[in-house]
Formats: C-alpha cells, structure tokens, sequence
C-alpha cells in the first residue's frame, strides 16, 4: 500500500474509511454507471457507422375505436400493456439503446392483404364498415362474436402494417449486424403489440375476433418482399390459430406449429393434420389438455417446437403471441404462467439465432385478462432482453399438470411427425 500511487489510494474502495461520505456516494455512483453502460454496449453492432441496434424493436398499433362494449377483444388490452411497460420502465424512453419503439409505420396495401385473402373479402368488409360509419356503431359479423366498427377496417390493415414495418426493420438491423462479429446475437426481435389479433381470419372471411390474418400476411410478406423463402410461424396461443392453419395447409415453405388447448375453440388442430400434398409435415399441431401449465410447455418446446426448427432451418420465425394461456385468463383452461411466458420468449430468440440469423418477430394475438397481459408481456419483453421474470407467483397454488396425457400427446406427435 506504501508505494500506492496518492490519486489511486484516493478512489480506492479500500481507503472508503478515510473518505468523506459526498465523495464515497459519488464513487459508487460512477462506478454503477460505468458497469451499467458496460452491461448495453453488446446492443452496439456497426462499428462502422457507431450505430446502435436494440434489443427489441416494438410497434404499436391500439385500434382505440374499434371496440364493443363488454367485449373480452376490447380497446383496452393495448393501453394495458403499454402500462405495464411503463411500470416496469420498459420503454424506448426509459431504455433508449435496448428497446426502440417503431413509429409512423404504414398501413398495409390492399394487395398485401390479398397475397393470403381472398379479394372479395376485404372489400366486403371495407363495404361494411363504411355501412358502420353512417350509423355510428358497432355490428356482429361472426359468431365468435366478431365485430367491426366505423375503424375497424383501418385498424385492420394499421395492425398489419405494423407486422410488416418490424419485419423491414428486424432485417435491416440484421444486415447491419452482418458487419459487427457476424452474430445474431445483435439481431433485434420484433414485438408488435398491435390489434385486432389476426390467427382466426380465414382465406375468405373473419372469425373468432380476428379480421385479418396479420401473420400470414406478414410470412407473405417475407418472403414476397425479402426474399426470404422459409418462413416458420409458431403459435402458442391457448386457442388453435385455424386461419393460418388453413391458408398455409399445403405450402411447403410455410412451417406452421401450434400448441393449443385440445378441445378449445374453434375445435381445429388436431394431432393427424399435418399438411396436404407438397405442405404435407410443414403443420405440426400439440392440443394439450386442459390444466396443462408451464411443464407441458417447456416440454412441448424442447421436444417437438425446437427440433422441428433445427430440422427445417427457416430464414425467420413469426410468433402468433396469444397470452390466453395463462392461468388467470377467462377464455380457456390452461394454466401457463407469467414466466412461462418470459421463458418462451427467450428460447425463441435462442432458436432463432441458432437456425434463422436472429431473425424473429412476435405478433399480439389474445390474452384477455387485463393484468395478465401486461405482465406476460413485460416477461416476454423481460426474457428477450436477457433479464429475470417478474413473476412472484407460486405454481403450488395451481392445480396439478395432467402430465400422463401430455406425455401421450407429445410421444404421438413425436411419432407422427418422426421427432
């Protein structure tokens, strides 16, 4: 310690006895912020140009005036997650150089929507919206009960537009990326937090709350637009996502896996529909039992979502990110909790920097407990940037997992689809 040189003794923690309190505090906070800034300069990936990639670029789109009273599909799940966000301060204000928030994105066109719907369909519902904007109200079109209102058309397309601006942003991080390292570590996930959901929307019609199916228009999208020829969508929404389902049956560059409460609506998904002719193994489908939970999940993921990816090798991943699989949720039976949600998150993002260049963007489909949605989305916000969960929660409140039938429901799949 003699020969110490005097400005280092000065700043040295072992000195903090000898030091005034002001100055102590004062060491303690440089310290924290140099280790602070230490901890987000991986998001920094062109060293050419100094340029800062997040770790999440989100969009969002409200639909605030597409909405029905009383409706579990309401105008209030988005301000409910943007709360939630703001809470936990996780936004791009609180953490500029993590998270980037996607502003001032265009619609979609008409012929975007049209590369997975029929034409006559969104026509038809642009009629009847226009009907909607002279009597200034609501209408049933669908028995889910789907509904539009006066904006239900824009908010449409706005939802889906959004789907397509990340999609152009998440692959123009990712080729700046390509000059820093060569790692999808640094390529950014996507996070639309946008509504109506979309997953029910068929090739001719809406249904079960759903207009139009933003994340088969998003796939086209990539595909059409980036040339990006594999894409694999993976739906854990508690409901089957039916629309993508069918739209993409029999296309061979389209590998679509749900994992979906069995039994639930719109009864579709079951375990033997795994494509048609040249589609034919690119649908994987994992109905679990009701009270199935967070092991069921995880298994489901290791077993059957994460080879299913290795074997097929897509150039992205597309999340149909419904929250109505948690337990608190009133529309469904299973029992996910909010950390599972953290960890899906988190293993995505992991397969897609292991087999699709990092590339990767969650779509909001349900989730109708207000409370649950915004935690489960700041989980996922949470597990993409690397952090621990929020969930307090303790599983042993929750009712025992069915685990016998959702090892038969994972060793047919297994089987079926050679895993």
């Amino acid at each position: 310690m003699s020969g110490m040189h005097p400005l280092t003794r000065t700043i040295s923690p072992q000195w903090k006895p000898v030091l005034p309190a002001t100055i102590w505090r004062l060491h303690k906070r440089c310290t924290s912020r140099l280790l602070q800034a230490a901890s987000i300069c991986q998001y920094c990936t062109n060293g050419e140009t100094g340029a800062q990639t997040p770790a999440i670029i989100y969009a969002t789109a409200a639909g605030t005036h597409h909405d029905m009273p009383g409706h579990s599909e309401c105008a209030a799940r988005i301000p409910a997650i943007l709360s939630a966000l703001e809470l936990s301060q996780l936004t791009s204000r609180h953490k500029p150089l993590q998270l980037r928030s996607l502003d001032n994105f265009r619609p979609a066109t008409l012929a975007e929507v049209c590369a997975v719907h029929d034409k006559r369909y969104p026509e038809a519902l642009q009629h009847i919206v226009k009907q909607q904007q002279k009597a200034a109200q609501y209408e049933i079109v669908e028995s889910a009960p789907t509904y539009v209102t006066s904006s239900s058309y824009q908010d449409a397309l706005q939802a889906a537009g959004a789907a397509l601006s990340l999609i152009d942003a998440c692959l123009e991080a990712a080729a700046q990326g390509k000059s820093h390292e060569g790692s999808p570590k640094h390529v950014p996930a996507g996070f639309g937090i946008c509504r109506p959901p979309g997953h029910h929307a068929v090739r001719h019609s809406c249904m079960g709350f759903c207009l139009f199916s933003t994340v088969a228009i998003a796939a086209r999208y990539a595909q059409q637009h980036h040339g990006l020829q594999k894409v694999m969508i993976f739906d854990y929404d508690v409901h089957h996502g039916n629309g993508t389902h069918d739209i993409f049956y029999d296309d061979p560059d389209i590998l679509f896996v749900s994992t979906h409460q069995q039994g639930s609506y719109p009864g579709t998904g079951k375990l033997t529909e795994i494509g048609r002719g040249a589609g034919q193994h690119t649908t994987i489908n994992i109905p679990l039992p009701g009270d199935a939970g967070d092991s069921a999940i995880r298994a489901a993921f290791e077993e059957i979502v994460a080879p299913a990816a290795q074997r097929w090798r897509p150039d992205i991943i597309l999340v149909s990110a419904g929250f109505d699989a948690h337990w608190r949720d009133p529309l469904a039976g299973l029992q996910f909790r909010t950390s599972t949600f953290h960890h899906l998150a988190a293993q995505v993002k992991n397969l897609a920097n292991a087999v699709a260049g990092g590339r990767c963007v969650f779509l909001l489909e349900g989730g109708y407990d207000l409370k649950a949605l915004g935690d489960a989305v700041v989980d996922s916000f949470l597990g993409l940037l690397g952090e621990k969960s929020i969930d307090k929660f303790s599983p042993d409140l929750l009712r025992d997992e069915p685990k016998d039938k959702v090892r038969a429901v994972l060793n047919e799949a297994k089987n079926i689809h050679s895993f």
